[in-house]
């Protein structure tokens, strides 16, 4: 009787389990946001008064972003969970990011690469496959001027002043300014002296398309933001631990 428990045993691992033998790494595996945390977080990237009439995406990891709320004012609104540009498929990025209308290119991207993670293709493949979009011009860059809000009170991702994987305060907005460079701006920001932050810079996201000139947000507005986003960063350090802030505002 014990052979054959482990003949259906084996049986079993086999139908269920070629995926994980073949798809994303253990460890990298992206985990659902409880659906309301998630919308709060998504909306945190707009001011207050932007936030009852935009669109907000929710991850399914298992197929992508799925829309949760139809807007009316050309902000969508998103948790963003990977960086394709670094071609490494992690399972703790998170920062909410909102796009007007005529960031549709970079929505796009972003929705798209996170549906192709789902569906399982590798991360250097996946980053090769939005490079080709950018240059058989799939995606282009917007035609006119826009802004990305990210003025959330936490974000985990890539940051100064190491750029390494970390959790942190930086609320800020994001210009389009495809192929733009900081030289053509007179601009010399040093990620580790945050006095050069201060300013406008630019900051490219992989590739030249996705270039944006940055603005922190000021340090008065930031404190009132993270008072008033409080319920909210304590909701979302008691879902995961890694998006706790530390006293000196990085984990």
């Amino acid at each position: 009787m014990n052979k054959y428990i482990r003949l259906i045993f084996i049986f079993v691992a086999l139908v269920t389990g070629v995926a994980s033998a073949t798809s994303i790494p253990e460890g990298t595996i992206l985990e659902a946001m409880p659906a309301k945390l998630e919308t709060q977080y998504a909306l945190s990237a707009v001011p207050t008064s932007l936030r009852s009439k935009a669109t907000v995406y929710l991850l399914n990891p298992q197929k992508g972003y799925e829309l949760s709320r139809q807007g009316t004012s050309g902000v969508a609104c998103l948790v963003q969970r990977m960086q394709w540009e670094f071609a490494d498929f992690r399972n703790d990025i998170y920062y909410p990011v909102c796009y007007d209308a005529a960031g549709t290119m970079y929505l796009r991207i972003i929705m798209d690469a996170a549906a192709l993670r789902a569906q399982g293709m590798e991360a250097t493949a996946l980053k090769l496959e939005i490079e080709k979009r950018l240059r058989d011009k799939t995606y282009e860059p917007p035609k006119k001027f826009g802004l990305s809000y990210m003025i959330g009170p936490i974000m985990r991702t890539k940051g100064p002043p190491d750029m390494q994987v970390s959790t942190m305060a930086m609320p800020h907005l994001m210009f389009y300014a495809p192929y733009l460079k900081n030289e053509d701006i007179g601009a010399m920001p040093n990620l580790a002296d945050p006095a050069t932050l201060v300013y406008p810079f630019v900051d490219q996201h992989g590739v030249p398309e996705q270039s944006y000139i940055i603005q922190l947000i000021g340090a008065t507005e930031k404190a009132q933001i993270m008072r008033d986003e409080k319920p909210l960063i304590d909701a979302l350090c008691a879902w995961r631990d890694l998006l706790c802030l530390s006293p000196g505002g990085h984990h």
